[in-house]
């Protein structure tokens, strides 16, 4: 027995070093073999390399064997990434759109109070040059490019006005300086009361300053009149750890734990508590999720329901637990790697079971319960984890048909808003505001090229090939014609039978260009039964 625990005593004081030798040697092996790999297809390939690109899709196929979420940042994509994080770049303030190459830029949607709405710019006017350089033969990017640029720097445009104005006509063109400022994408879009005493606040990012706007929000709201605030994280997918923890902590007392992260390297376990004085810890509180809600939004809407402080409505969240950190790299480059798990106050850890295997949407597919495990809330609850929030009420979003996806995604509904700001000089206030020419949408929608088939007619196309393929369409083909017989429709008949699924889309494109983004929002807001319904829930007691 001496001798099996001296042998013992022996394997733990070897397994350590052993284990290092063992990682430090592998990753030294692939190093000089990569290496090895380059030099040689560098002198022996066939046909000249691009190393560069070569390099990248290395790098990006390497990481992505790991999950989706650590990637490498190239000096030259730094700039996105940043603005990404923080949601600001210098620039003019507007959204623009560039029907061709050849063709002129137009001012889709400038936004409130930028440098461009303060120069004149307005929705439908063309830009032919920037600071003297034609947009004809630029791309899109290439013209949003130019337009961006240090806060404070002045670009010229020559734009070709859509309207007259106090000393120009429809059709001048006339040069129209803009000075770019610091433009600051708001990740609270909207906040205002949907019911008499409901105050309503719409969080998109998580990026620096939002748990500040949604806290101002909240203290409006209250001397507003809102007795209950339903704060909106449907279609959020996250972002800076630290707001989620300062916005959770509006909510339940200073000291409150909001997330552990659990790592393996030094330096990545962290207990994140609140550190602030709450604003309200006792008015009723509803989180809307669904399946585009995750990270930070699952860490807020994750803590509210395990201290039972809000009520968490609509679909199960999108189930990403991990934790990213920045990490510096050679060539000024950055890697955000992937460096902890983290796990709500209850111990549930969001991050779905299998993360390689979810719904269309990106979401969690389904798991049984015998693959999870039960945790309590403050006040005894049941919660599981496994992968995403669980409602504590299911409210399912409104499903569209495969034509109005089409009809969206295709662009059709904002050319056609653009053809509507050109014939119509202004537009009742959006409260008043109600889209009547359908009509003239349907003979204007017929005209372009999209994909009006049903899902149905797109399934039958897909079983045709396949009966094609296995050589027995010929002997089905009298029942095949009959069945796409029976399917097909007409553009215009779809069009009108979807009526009710495109009019709201057509009324938030035409009040956005008038009235700027909220009235885009107010819009979507008249028309979102799900909210009405997680409304209509009882709230957790608390």
């Amino acid at each position: 027995m001496k001798k099996s625990l001296i042998i013992c005593a022996l394997a733990s004081l070897l397994a350590g070093p052993l284990h290092a030798q063992s990682s430090s040697f592998t990753l030294g092996k692939w190093v000089e073999v990569n290496n090895a790999i380059l030099k040689e297809l560098s002198r022996s390939y066939v046909d000249s390399l691009e190393l560069g690109r070569i390099e990248r899709a290395g790098v990006d196929a390497m990481l992505s064997a790991l999950d989706p979420y650590t990637v490498y940042v190239p000096e030259e994509e730094q700039e996105t990434f940043q603005m990404m994080l923080s949601n600001t770049y210098g620039g003019i303030g507007a959204v623009i759109h560039k029907p061709d190459v050849d063709g002129n830029v137009i001012i889709n949607e400038p936004y409130a109070d930028s440098p461009s709405a303060k120069a004149g710019l307005r929705c439908g006017d063309e830009i032919l040059s920037i600071d003297g350089l034609s947009t004809h033969g630029l791309k899109t990017q290439e013209a949003t490019e130019k337009m961006r640029g240090k806060p404070g720097t002045t670009v010229k445009f020559q734009v070709k006005k859509l309207r007259g104005g106090p000393s120009w006509k429809a059709g001048d063109v006339i040069e129209v300086p803009v000075v770019r400022e610091r433009i600051v994408l708001p990740s609270v879009e909207f906040v205002g009361m949907v019911e008499d005493t409901t105050g309503y606040i719409l969080a998109s990012k998580f990026t620096d300053g939002v748990a500040q706007s949604v806290k101002d929000a909240l203290v409006a709201l209250k001397k507003s009149g809102a007795k209950r605030i339903c704060l909106d994280l449907r279609g959020n997918g996250g972002g800076l750890l630290s707001e989620a923890v300062e916005m959770v902590s509006l909510f339940v007392p200073r000291g409150s734990v909001v997330v552990t992260a659990k790592g393996r390297a030094a330096g990545s376990n962290a207990v994140y508590k609140t550190s602030q004085a709450p604003v309200d810890t006792e008015i009723p509180l509803v989180v809307l999720v669904d399946s585009g809600s995750a990270s930070a939004s699952e860490i807020v809407s994750g803590a509210l329901q395990d201290y039972d402080r809000a009520t968490i409505i609509g679909t199960r969240t999108f189930g990403k637990g991990l934790v990213q950190s920045i990490r510096p790299l050679p060539y000024d480059g950055q890697l955000k790697v992937t460096t902890a798990k983290y796990y709500t106050p209850s111990g549930r850890c969001v991050q779905a079971i299998d993360y390689s295997h979810r719904n269309e949407d990106g979401s969690v597919g389904h798991i049984p319960d015998s693959l999870t495990h039960e945790f309590t809330t403050a006040h005894g609850r049941k919660v599981r984890d496994g992968g995403g929030i669980t409602p504590d009420f299911e409210v399912k979003g409104r499903k569209y048909s495969r034509l109005t996806y089409s009809v969206v995604l295709s662009g059709i509904v904002e050319q056609y808003a653009m053809k509507y700001v050109r014939e119509h000089e202004t537009i009742p206030p959006v409260e008043q505001f109600h889209f009547k020419d359908y009509e003239d949408f349907i003979a204007f929608a017929s005209d372009k090229t999209f994909d009006y088939r049903s899902a149905a007619h797109a399934e039958f196309d897909e079983m045709r090939k396949i009966l094609e393929e296995d050589g027995l369409a010929d002997a089905l083909k009298s029942q095949l014609d009959a069945l796409q017989k029976s399917l097909e429709m007409d553009k215009e008949s779809f069009l009108r039978l979807k009526k009710n699924e495109i009019l709201p889309f057509i009324e938030e494109e035409i009040a956005v260009r008038y009235y700027f983004q909220q009235a885009g929002i107010r819009v979507r807001l008249r028309y979102d039964d799900a909210l009405r319904e997680a409304l209509a829930k009882p709230s957790i007691k608390i």
